[in-house]
């Protein structure tokens, strides 16, 4: 029985803590709520209170990091005012515990959002382009984990979240003059996400870096009238404003090295 740390039990990492322990693994689950410690409890889930840099304490966390594979699941938060020093304080806390732990093995959370705008599809060979303040933090965590040598790394980027109660009719619901309708979404559903590192760990593949977004690209127009619609809610209306900045996130490497079939390959069926 493989024991796998998830460090971030959010929207992703508590359902995946509770698929990871249906295929029969241990799962070990962090929180910076105390709240949720009982839920983690009752659904398995060993549980841990952690809150990145600062509020750890490592004799207790040391558990956590005693383990085979860390998933390090801690999206920068955007609203940070200094959100790349914030999030590289994180990740170096990480890793001092790493180096008193027993992980060999990481899978880093990271965000197709590390790739430009440039009007092109963007594929794992692409250099990072960030524009924004929380995607240039991930950037510098990928690269900081891929000079690591006591552990092996391998990063998902993944498209816009949706799935379970993260509907996506809510981002855009009665939002008026919005920019960009006609660019292409590259978007997952969290069952893909799940499955994808279903599948890094039983194939157990390392060092690698794999784009995780579904095969088809709607405009952003086009889905979220449709996600509004199916939800209920009030449709947002969009700008004409001519050529379109986008970027097309080509999921082809993971399907090839994996042979991974997306369950759900088409966002506008979401």
């Amino acid at each position: 029985m493989q024991k796998i740390s998830i460090l971030g039990c959010g929207w992703l990492g508590f359902s995946l803590g509770q698929f990871l322990l249906k295929k029969g693994y241990s799962v070990l689950g962090s929180t910076t709520r105390v709240e949720k410690l009982e839920e983690l409890k009752t659904a398995g889930i060993q549980p841990f209170l952690i809150k990145l840099p600062n509020e750890i304490n490592e004799k207790e966390s040391l558990e956590f990091f005693q383990t085979d594979v860390l998933i390090l699941n801690i999206p920068p938060g955007r609203k940070h005012p200094n959100v790349e020093m914030h999030h590289f304080e994180q990740i170096e806390k990480v890793m001092d515990m790493l180096k008193k732990g027993t992980i060999g093995k990481v899978v880093f959370v990271s965000s197709t959002g590390v790739y430009g705008n440039e009007n092109q599809v963007a594929t794992e060979v692409d250099a990072p382009n960030p524009t924004r303040g929380s995607t240039k933090a991930i950037v510098t965590v990928e690269q900081f984990l891929q000079e690591q040598a006591n552990f092996q790394t391998t990063i998902l980027r993944m498209g816009g979240l949706v799935g379970g109660d993260r509907k996506a009719g809510r981002f855009l619901a009665g939002k008026t003059d919005v920019k960009n309708g006609n660019a292409p979404i590259n978007m997952v559903h969290r069952e893909d996400c799940i499955g994808v590192i279903d599948e890094i760990l039983k194939q157990d593949i390392w060092g690698e870096i794999f784009n995780v977004c579904a095969d088809e690209h709607p405009t952003r127009k086009e889905f979220y009238l449709a996600q509004t619609k199916k939800q209920g809610l009030e449709s947002p209306t969009f700008l004409e404003d001519g050529e379109p900045s986008f970027k097309i996130v080509d999921n082809r490497k993971v399907k090839e090295i994996l042979n991974y079939r997306f369950k759900h390959p088409d966002p506008m069926e979401f």
